[in-house]
């Protein structure tokens, strides 16, 4: 479905981290009519396969462009995705983890708003959602609206009265919805990366908040997930 004012080469910036949701809002994005430009930081987390399934990502679904963005925040770290901080497995709780990477989606929304801004987008995708989360702040409706109006207010184009609009199309959804999005829409999920803690031979953990989330997801929209997970990976 298009919008007032798009055509059939209107351009918009998804931010594709390599992970199920940014891949289900990329295809979103394509379904949409939009040409798709994907832009992945690659910010030396610690689950760098990720950046691989982006690359992957990107080419199935017809990326006119794919950058990766080296912004190292190992230096700073402070994240158990960007330290020596080990990943826990105890399962999703009510507090934020330490997975948390403090300000990540301000930080990556603002150089996506960037780059949009220079190809003359004003659609930008990314695939937050707020109700299975492991309770991020900047997953939340508030942070995307506030960001709209951020946008407005920091760049030229939005000062000339051209503002951004940010897409968060599974904003509301669970993961079991987001993973019958996937197959809606013919996606490989296989094509995509969510654990926190690659194991050395190459599989998911199976036990990390985003494999716990990824495999419920899954198993509660009662299709088959085909990621490999370790053989010790707990039952859910």
């Amino acid at each position: 479905m298009q919008s007032a004012g798009q055509t059939d080469a209107t351009p918009a910036v998804v931010l594709l981290s390599g992970g199920l949701d940014s891949m289900v809002s990329a295809a979103i994005a394509r379904e949409r009519g939009f040409v798709v430009n994907a832009l992945t930081i690659d910010y030396n987390q610690r689950h760098r396969r990720e950046i691989d399934a982006a690359r992957s990502i990107a080419v199935m679904l017809g990326a006119a462009r794919h950058l990766v963005l080296p912004l190292d925040l190992s230096l700073f770290g402070g994240s158990a995705l960007t330290a020596d901080i080990a990943v826990p497995k105890g399962g999703v709780g009510p507090d934020i983890p330490v997975t948390y990477v403090p300000a990540r989606n301000l930080v990556f929304l603002s150089l996506t708003l960037a780059w949009a801004e220079v190809i003359g987008a004003r659609d930008i995708f990314i695939g937050v959602n707020a109700l299975d989360y492991s309770g991020y702040p900047d997953c939340r409706p508030e942070f995307i609206a506030s960001f709209t109006e951020t946008a407005r207010l920091a760049t030229k184009a939005g000062a000339e009265g051209s503002p951004f609009t940010i897409h968060a199309p599974l904003q509301f959804l669970g993961k079991a919805e987001i993973a019958r999005e996937a197959a809606r829409l013919g996606l490989d999920p296989g094509a995509s990366w969510s654990c926190y803690d690659p194991q050395p031979d190459s599989s998911a953990c199976g036990a990390c908040d985003s494999c716990r989330l990824r495999r419920a997801g899954f198993r509660d929209a009662g299709l088959i997930d085909p990621t490999r997970y370790a053989a010790a990976a707990p039952s859910l």
